[in-house]
């Protein structure tokens, strides 16, 4: 697991919800297919609202975003219980989702996969922070910096998740830990 994450930001509001992060009609490409797999990168946040953003995430016709960090407002994966949201995010190329707090299925969907860091945020940076901005989140230091502000924020720590986020998610942790066989 990286420990510092640096990169541009994407910003959005409250309550995004799974459905604005990837639209059940693109749920029919199979994650386990590395050849359709990288579609859920394509179609990451096509479901947002054309005021959410004043710029695409995945630019039309690309699988990759060129936004390391998502910065998210309040209940943030609010929505279905739908696991690939955080893949979608993933596999644009996000490593990090910055929130005040997230609806709990989709913070364990990160943790659990292994697909996205699902950090919190003490303060409402989504007032702070704009699109774009180059920012960096120091996991151990439990900071984020926006490089364009030059101010540094305070990140909740991310407490018992971290093992199973270290070792790419609950069943190679589990595997890790001598609680399923190996193979």
């Amino acid at each position: 697991m990286e420990t510092v994450i640096k990169g541009k930001a994407f910003v959005l509001g409250d309550d995004i919800d799974t459905d604005q992060i990837i639209p059940a009609e693109y749920l029919s490409f199979n994650p386990a297919d590395p050849e359709e797999r990288k579609y859920f990168g394509m179609y990451a946040m096509a479901g947002l609202p054309k005021e959410a953003s004043a710029v695409p995430f995945v630019p039309e016709g690309e699988f990759a975003t060129e936004f390391t960090i998502v910065i998210g407002g309040k209940n943030f994966g609010c929505g279905s219980s739908r696991e690939h949201a955080p893949l979608a995010i993933a596999e644009a190329g996000a490593k990090v989702v910055v929130a005040e707090f997230y609806a709990r299925i989709f913070f364990r969907n990160c943790v659990n996969g292994g697909y996205l860091l699902p950090c919190e945020s003490e303060q409402r940076l989504v007032e702070e922070i704009n699109t774009g901005d180059e920012v960096e989140v120091d996991i151990e230091a439990g900071t984020l910096t926006n490089h364009a502000s030059g101010k540094t924020y305070q990140l909740k720590p991310l407490g018992d998740v971290k093992p199973i986020i270290e070792a790419g998610g609950v069943f190679d942790y589990a595997k890790q830990a001598g609680m399923l066989p190996e193979g």
